[in-house]
């Protein structure tokens, strides 16, 4: 069995285990060339092409078109296996399959236009993102109106405007993209094949994750055509079925915890392997070194024992998926929050020989601050919490 997964309590089956397999086999290739992509900034095409030969982008498409169909636990589990590997990889990766996850459980797709890219998926190993954010709305989570607009034109719509955050732009072949429509006091949602009029501006030089490729895309004259208006356009294809409450965005707790586990990791082989010549043995056997040890053991068991908690509860029981709305902040506020204290605690074991590039240590502490701003953000999953217990007692 892969270092990466000795031992895991939550693997509970042959699938989740050859699950869990292939992510430990493609984070072992992503973690050699880390490094070097988080020095440059520069997107790992390399992983994209493992990632599409492996069939892992095809992990959440249904079965019915080919896909893995995936259940949310084990979309938890591919990702936090996959991110001990590289952060950045996974990340950008979760996005998609997450989004195609959503998009099978709400059927608010018009069932051919969604048959067409899961097939584009499986087949030719196309990627997909949704790009709403921009810079005068901020998140889209706050509800910021999109600058980005639709004009009605013959046979269809055309896009103009700049997107940030575009995770995964150099490399996706397929978006929705959020635009105000021109006129009328909505926003629409529209399917575009990134191509002609597509621009990318590198903008992306950031402090962490500096290997997603979120820079901002630039859409000129984009044609949409009739039908593949997905929302609060021309037409409404379907109302959606059910949603899934916030359950696919999981990809983000289990992607900073993936992390937090690869930095735990990192200093436990540390700390069993250096022997100081001032002792007499490893510094592993020294009560102080114990107990970070154990504090960062508690940090990650009670983060991942969450999580998986909850994927379960939300696979086994759809009717009851609305009410998990809170608990699924809860889990990615305690798994950013203690991606962080891991992250520290295993560079004080380590020492100052953290702070070298030559450890991925350094790398792992910038890349989980990032995980503060992927939604829901701390104030908003804390609120969440507060007012359902304030309406527990009205």
């Amino acid at each position: 069995m892969s270092e990466f997964s000795k031992q895991d309590p939550f693997i509970r089956n042959e699938r989740e285990a050859a699950i869990a397999s292939r992510s430990d086999r493609l984070a072992e290739l992503f973690a050699v060339r880390a490094p070097q992509h988080d020095l440059d900034s520069s997107f790992p095409v390399d992983n994209f092409k493992d990632l599409r030969e492996s069939g892992y982008l095809a992990l959440t498409v249904p079965q019915a078109y080919g896909g893995e169909e995936a259940s949310l636990y084990e979309l938890v589990l591919a990702q936090e296996h996959l991110a001990r590997g590289d952060g950045s990889t996974a990340l950008a990766v979760g996005w998609h399959v997450a989004l195609v996850m959503q998009l099978r459980i709400s059927q608010a797709w018009p069932d051919s236009l969604y048959a067409a890219l899961a097939q584009e998926i499986v087949e030719r190993g196309a990627i997909f993102n949704s790009y709403a954010s921009e810079r005068a709305t901020g998140s889209p989570s706050r509800g910021g109106r999109p600058e980005t607009t639709a004009v009605r034109t013959e046979g269809g719509w055309l896009i103009n405007g700049r997107k940030t955050y575009s995770t995964l732009s150099p490399v996706a072949t397929h978006c929705m993209v959020s635009a105000s429509v021109e006129s009328e006091d909505r926003v629409g949602e529209f399917f575009v094949r990134i191509g002609r009029g597509v621009e990318i501006d590198e903008t992306w030089n950031t402090m962490g994750m500096r290997a997603t490729g979120s820079h901002d895309l630039i859409f000129n004259n984009v044609f949409v055509p009739d039908g593949e208006s997905i929302a609060g356009a021309a037409l409404r294809p379907k109302i959606p079925a059910e949603s899934d409450h916030g359950g696919a965005m999981l990809h983000i707790p289990a992607c900073y915890i993936g992390i937090a586990h690869a930095a735990r990791d990192f200093a436990l082989r540390f700390a069993k392997d250096y022997r100081p010549n001032s002792l007499n043995g490893p510094i592993a056997d020294l009560p102080n070194i114990q107990r970070q040890l154990g504090e960062l053991e508690a940090e990650l068991i009670t983060a991942r024992t969450l999580l998986y908690s909850l994927a379960d509860r939300w696979d086994r029981d759809p009717e009851g998926r609305p009410e998990l709305r809170a608990d699924l902040g809860l889990a990615k506020y305690v798994a950013t929050n203690g991606a962080l204290r891991i992250v520290d605690l295993a560079m004080r074991i380590v020492g100052g020989a953290s702070l070298s590039r030559n450890h991925p240590l350094e790398r792992y502490y910038r890349d989980v601050r990032a995980g503060l701003h992927n939604p829901p953000m701390d104030d908003v999953a804390l609120q969440n919490l507060a007012k359902r217990a304030i309406a527990s007692f009205e």
